[in-house]
């Protein structure tokens, strides 16, 4: 048996972390951008930011977290919480709203 190959590791490249964070600057710029520059509406720009936001929170968890090299069932552990927290957080707004 062969101490490199084992059938449970999974191979992926070498991460370039200096380009996902200059993804994560471009991406935090625009937001600012968005939020203080962008003629629009509020509720477009909540959309927009909150769509970045998401995006910048999927690549910190796809790369720092190494959850884009983990098996399905530890990213299902990291994908379940997530629709209990947006139940959450609307039920917080609706209260606040009624």
């Amino acid at each position: 048996m062969t101490a490199t190959s084992s059938p449970t590791t999974a191979e992926h490249k070498r991460t370039n972390y200096v380009l996902i964070r200059l993804y994560l600057f471009v991406l935090k710029v625009a937001e600012v951008a968005f939020a203080f520059e962008l003629p629009l509406s509020r509720n477009i720009k909540l959309l927009l930011l909150l769509f970045l936001a998401v995006w910048k929170a999927l690549l910190v968890a796809l790369f720092f977290m190494h959850l884009k090299f983990e098996r399905w069932r530890l990213r299902l552990i990291f994908i379940v919480p997530l629709p209990l927290a947006a139940i959450l957080v609307t039920v917080a707004i609706m209260e606040k709203v009624f």
